[in-house]
């Protein structure tokens, strides 16, 4: 979402590429609340009320998940924060919640470097757009 609604993103058009490509083919997309809220703290007006109009308008599904998810999250943030070089966030570890939760490892993200190295339960790993 940043790379497609922030200012000056050197990637935007690999990524609206993508949207477009996901437009045809009908691809199901889907975030989660923390990314949404990480992406419009990231992207300065007026591009973030571009942002929320398009999720807005159904562009992407949010998928909700209940608040004693957040138990699954904890262990994920430890796992994979290693201090000082990396930390797992929250919208991160919603994402991976959300892999779990759907069986869809295929993400796009501009965040390479983490999403590398995360993994499902079962030990899959991301596929990264």
């Amino acid at each position: 979402m940043v790379a497609i609604f922030g200012q000056g993103e050197p990637h935007a058009d690999r990524y609206r590429d993508l949207l477009e490509l996901a437009a045809l083919e009908n691809w199901s997309l889907s975030t989660t609340w923390p990314c949404v809220t990480e992406a419009s703290y990231l992207v300065p007006p007026p591009n973030r009320f571009a942002l929320l109009s398009w999720l807005g308008q159904g562009a992407v599904s949010v998928f909700p998940f209940q608040q004693e998810s957040l138990l699954d999250f904890v262990p994920l943030m430890q796992r994979y924060t290693e201090r000082p070089r990396a930390e797992m966030d929250l919208a991160d570890a919603s994402l991976v919640w959300l892999a779990t939760e759907t069986g869809v490892t295929t993400v796009m993200t501009l965040d390479a470097r983490d999403f590398s190295r995360y993994r499902l339960p079962d030990g899959r790993a991301f596929e990264i757009l």
